[in-house]
């Protein structure tokens, strides 16, 4: 039987067919974060077919990278011929040797895993990589295939390097975590009998990271598993926070004091917000450092409506991250039993699953289009914030879709373990902030309001007045 952690990446598994198909050489990047399942995929996509691999070694210098890459010579070409090399230049040109001296026709496949250790200081890798390409590569039949967890770095010295590799990718695959469709799809297969509640409840605490999604076992309950992962004293993801940032990232305690600062803040804060409560100064160094956090998919930015930069949110968005800084870091709740049951009507749970069931939505901000039916219709999401006045009361509103048809909804989300109640006060709140939004931008579009939550409303057709959508936890599920 296939593996869970080949489920899905359909469109991924297509681009290294069509590469191993096509009639000229083929550069692929492959970027995402640890444990998201890069490595896998293109070990199962390409398999056997591999005619040379490299993994770089973190933290080594350049004499260990090039020592590694002489036990990896010896091992694929079966000679010990070929000696430590003494550059990469020495280096590449033994490869090239190597892969001239085979007879096969085929596409000859080069795998180099986590480039960014390969590149270690002064080296000179990535100039000797374009060299490589431009010089003898591109017109020998190579499908080569680079991969590397820090996102960031990947973009900035591989797609957008300014040397020899500038412009050179054919096709690039940025590795995100799985979806609710792709993760129940991954439950199914390893036999793990879950409803959609509870996968959105294990969702909202690991994330869609297949690494993560594998260690679950098919004969404990979801709470039994985030008990055993999280919260046991040999739990994997007990301390994978620590080990996850300092894996991506060179100085990772600036990445990880500034994602402490959004987890205390749910509904984002400003970059002069972020600078003010980590003491980070609010210059280079932490574009940088947002910049990271947001193509490594740990952050989220949310563009106030009618793009008044001022405003711009960042937002902490994986779901990890956030439930260990708010959870599994709590020395009160570590090493007890049964800890994810105990702790349901802890105030600490009640806003950590509202805030991870908003990042859910938001992470699937394709599926609520596809589900509200405008899909194919101009839109724009944003996010809108008052802080107030004597005239109007203040407002957030975490999510809008501003739609080239004349509406606007402004969405609600809501985290129920049945059908949502709507109370009379409520309702009466969200008739005020449709119209202290209509107000306050002078808009003239339709404002509907819409409601995302796990089971719909309860008598959903006594609040059709006020509510004009109501989502539920299948929309989310919806492949695209």
């Amino acid at each position: 039987m296939k593996s869970p952690l080949f489920i899905g990446r359909d469109e991924q598994k297509a681009i290294f067919t069509d590469a191993l198909n096509s009639d000229r050489s083929e550069f692929i990047v492959v970027y995402g974060r640890r444990r998201v399942g890069k490595t896998y995929l293109i070990k199962n996509v390409l398999g056997k077919r591999i005619d040379f691999e490299m993994t770089g070694i973190q933290n080594g210098d350049l004499s260990d990278q090039l020592e590694n890459f002489a036990e990896k010579l010896q091992e694929f070409s079966g000679s010990d011929s070929f000696e430590k090399p003494k550059s990469w230049m020495n280096a590449f040109s033994q490869l090239k040797k190597y892969l001239s001296s085979t007879k096969s026709n085929r596409k000859k496949i080069l795998f180099l895993d986590e480039l960014p250790w390969i590149d270690s200081h002064k080296s000179k890798f990535l100039g000797m990589l374009g060299h490589f390409w431009n010089d003898w590569a591109i017109y020998n039949n190579i499908v080569l295939v680079v991969c590397g967890s820090a996102a960031s770095w990947m973009i900035k010295n591989v797609l957008n390097h300014k040397g020899g590799l500038h412009n050179r990718a054919t096709q690039y695959i940025p590795l995100q975590p799985f979806t609710l469709s792709e993760t129940e799809r991954f439950l199914k297969a390893k036999k793990i009998k879950v409803n959609r509640y509870q996968v959105v409840q294990l969702y909202m605490a690991l994330g869609g990271i297949p690494y993560y999604l594998e260690l679950l076992k098919p004969n404990q309950s979801i709470p039994q598993n985030i008990d055993r992962l999280c919260f046991d004293t040999n739990g994997f993801l007990r301390d994978e926070f620590d080990r996850l940032f300092k894996s991506l990232f060179d100085k990772a305690e600036n990445h990880i004091t500034v994602v402490k600062a959004l987890a205390k803040k749910w509904k984002g804060l400003t970059r002069n917000e972020i600078s003010a409560a980590t003491g980070l100064s609010n210059g280079g160094s932490l574009t940088r450092i947002l910049d990271e956090l947001e193509k490594s998919a740990f952050i989220q930015i949310h563009y106030p409506y009618e793009k008044k930069k001022k405003g711009t949110l960042y937002r902490l968005i994986d779901n990890y991250s956030l439930f260990y800084l708010k959870l599994i870091s709590q020395r009160s709740l570590r090493n007890q039993k049964n800890v994810f049951l105990k702790i349901f009507s802890n105030q600490k749970f009640q806003v950590w699953s509202g805030y991870a069931f908003e990042n859910t939505c938001f992470i699937h901000h394709q599926q609520i289009t596809q589900g509200l039916g405008i899909a194919s219709i101009s839109h724009e999401f944003s996010s809108f914030q008052f802080i107030g006045n004597n005239t109007y009361p203040g407002i957030q509103i975490d999510l809008l879709i501003d739609r080239a048809d004349g509406v606007i909804n402004l969405c609600e989300i809501k985290f129920s373990n049945g059908e949502y109640r709507l109370t009379p006060s409520y309702k009466s709140q969200l008739r005020e902030r449709a119209i202290t939004f209509s107000d306050l931008t002078k808009n003239r579009k339709s404002i509907f309001i819409t409601l995302m939550t796990t089971y719909g409303l309860v008598k959903q057709e006594e609040h059709l007045d006020v509510i004009q959508n109501v989502l539920t936890l299948d929309h989310l599920f919806k492949p695209l």
